[in-house]
């Protein structure tokens, strides 16, 4: 009886699996109008310059879609979200810049922007240290998980 109930114990406590987030593109300007942009964050999507920044979709209804983007959301309209293959770092994800010049401390941080490089194709990152950002822009083979 005492193996049967820790099975099942063990059974409710797993961790609930997260779905897999999808990322894209919303290349969005003040110039397509404001009817792409849910009322409420029509001037913090603006401040963002969505252009060639790289968004995490995390829910989809019939009408909306929520992106994030670093740690704010966005309600947008589906039709302007184009689809791209996962970045190796997403928001919030610890790294470490690899190739420091010698003699230079470790520059650790988090991820806090997704830049899109379109003639690459491939994602280019901002990363958080100590409350600052720093203004250098990495390549993902510049940083490593930390």
């Amino acid at each position: 009886m005492g193996s049967a109930f820790a099975y099942y114990a063990h059974q409710l406590y797993l961790p609930v699996p997260r779905p897999m987030l999808e990322f894209g593109l919303y290349g969005w300007t003040p110039a397509y109008g404001y009817t792409y942009v849910h009322p409420a964050n029509r001037r913090t999507f603006e401040w963002v310059e969505p252009v060639n920044k790289v968004f995490e979709k995390i829910r989809e209804d019939d009408e909306w879609i929520t992106l994030r983007y670093d740690e704010q959301q966005y309600l947008v309209r589906p039709e302007l979200f184009r689809p791209i293959r996962r970045p190796p770092f997403g928001f919030g994800d610890a790294v470490e810049a690899v190739a420091m010049e010698p003699g230079q401390p470790r520059l650790r941080g988090v991820v806090s922007d997704i830049f899109w490089d379109e003639s690459r194709d491939q994602a280019r990152y901002q990363i958080v240290v100590r409350k600052k950002k720093v203004p250098q822009v990495f390549e993902a083979d510049e940083l490593r998980a930390s």
